[in-house]
């Protein structure tokens, strides 16, 4: 096996090509469990009928566990799924994934869950589509300073729940590498009950930002007052305003041209080609800059710059008025409801509100006191070394947790391999009697892939 020719790299492995198989090289930071908790998921894929690679071995190459598989040219639709989940779930981008959530998947391997739904849907519904959807995704962004991480990807985790009305997987990664805090939400195109698909309607941009709007005002976040309908044009994108068109450099050519006082047509034309025009003479003078397709008819500019209306300027003396581009008026802002309520939370409630605060706040200044008589705080320096001690204390609970947490999907992973192995028992008996025919192998590649995975 050649390890030379790299065709990706992704979050802690790497993907190799060898003639006509691929191998996915995992490094240490994988377990065996998970390695091969994603051979088997790869495995069941192969049989909902997607345009995916299948997996021929197993193995260990210079002390990396490795999946080697079927090149196939291009990305299939899996890879296509995995590269945008994967970027989801950077380490990097998530403070080492503390900050994905889901919801009736698991995120190690929510393309292969959201890809085995598909065999689930065609099984129960006989339908077979040809442009199918796998998943949906969306960023919801956050105003600099104004958001926790934490908070973010509660909100981000609402907002799918309730969008999806808790009948789609999904899950929220939130990403903390840019000035502001933003999730990446990707939900399944399935139903959780495989019978139908999340139909994307006419309109859902508004809805998604209604929704994201009610949900970060009930959290007192700001949201985006007076958004625009559509995307930012290219004009606006370009830095301009407005572009200039062809017809409108065109008078602005004529413009300057007249300013220099031809005697005649033959003269202006003459200006216009130095400006860096081609002339088409005939019945009606046009012209157009080299790299424009068609010429432009000086009829075809509007009032004043006919062939006739140049000529009365030229030889009567006709005054000419220049071309100005005309500016449309820029949509007011209007105040919203949310504007509104915020200036008035702003600007505080009256006296009584007021007064009625400080008696808070002097209850809560008692609670302080009492608290720290009761544990013996004498200075700033003891309560500081508490607050360390209980943050270091939380942590490590945190950590606890989430190591129970890896320790219960090994688990459930090896209760899957030892079900498996048991299930695919008779048919790997029948694989071995029958010589290894392959035959018997084309006719039950997937049962055998799955012993084979669950006896490494």
């Amino acid at each position: 096996m050649k390890l030379d020719r790299i065709i990706a790299v992704r979050n802690h492995k790497t993907v190799y090509r060898d003639g006509e198989l691929c191998m996915k090289v995992f490094d240490e930071t994988y377990s065996k469990a998970d390695i091969l908790a994603e051979a088997m998921n790869q495995a069941r894929v192969e049989e909902t009928g997607l345009h995916i690679p299948q997996v021929r071995e197993v193995t260990v190459i210079d002390g990396k566990w490795t999946i080697m598989t079927d090149y196939i040219k291009g990305k299939t639709l899996a890879q296509c799924l995995s590269d945008r989940t994967d970027y989801a779930k950077n380490p990097e981008k998530t403070d080492d994934g503390s900050l994905i959530s889901s919801y009736a998947c698991d995120p190690a391997f929510v393309a292969s869950e959201f890809a085995l739904s598909k065999k689930e849907y065609r099984q129960n519904t006989g339908r077979v589509q040809e442009n199918d959807v796998i998943a949906y995704q969306l960023r919801q962004s956050f105003k600099p300073g104004e958001v926790t991480p934490e908070e973010a990807n509660r909100i981000g985790y609402e907002f799918a729940e309730r969008f999806t009305k808790g009948d789609y997987a999904f899950i929220v990664c939130t990403h903390i590498d840019k000035a502001h805090i933003h999730n990446h939400i990707i939900w399944n195109s399935t139903a959780l009950d495989c019978t139908r698909k999340f139909r994307n309607f006419w309109g859902s941009t508004e809805a998604v930002r209604k929704l994201s709007d009610q949900i970060c005002t009930e959290h007192r976040l700001s949201v985006i007052e007076n958004p625009k309908k559509h995307g930012v044009s290219y004009d606006t994108w370009l830095g301009t305003e407005n572009k200039l068109s062809n017809r409108d450099l065109l008078k602005m050519a004529i413009d300057r041209a007249v300013q220099k006082h031809p005697k005649d047509m033959d003269e202006l034309t003459a200006f216009l080609k130095a400006d860096g025009y081609q002339v088409r003479t005939g019945k009606h003078l046009a012209f157009r800059l080299a790299d424009q397709k068609q010429f432009i008819r000086l009829r075809s500019l509007g009032e004043g710059y006919s062939e006739d209306e140049l000529r009365a300027v030229m030889q009567n003396g006709k005054e000419h008025k220049p071309f100005v581009k005309r500016k449309y008026p820029k949509r007011q802002q209007r105040t919203t409801l949310v504007s509104e309520l915020e200036a008035k939370i702003n600007s505080g409630k009256g006296a009584r509100y007021d007064q009625a605060m400080k008696v808070i706040k002097l209850k809560q200044m008692a609670k302080t006191f009492v608290f720290l008589e009761e544990h013996g705080y004498a200075n700033l320096a003891e309560l500081s070394k508490a607050a360390s001690d209980a943050e270091a204390h939380f942590y490590d609970l945190k950590a606890s947790m989430k190591a129970a947490e890896v320790r219960i999907v090994e688990i459930e992973t090896l209760r899957t391999h030892l079900n498996n192995y048991y299930l695919t028992l008779d048919v790997f008996k029948g694989y071995k009697q029958s010589k290894y025919s392959k035959a018997y192998l084309a006719e039950h590649e997937g049962d055998i892939i799955l012993h084979r995975t669950a006896n490494i």
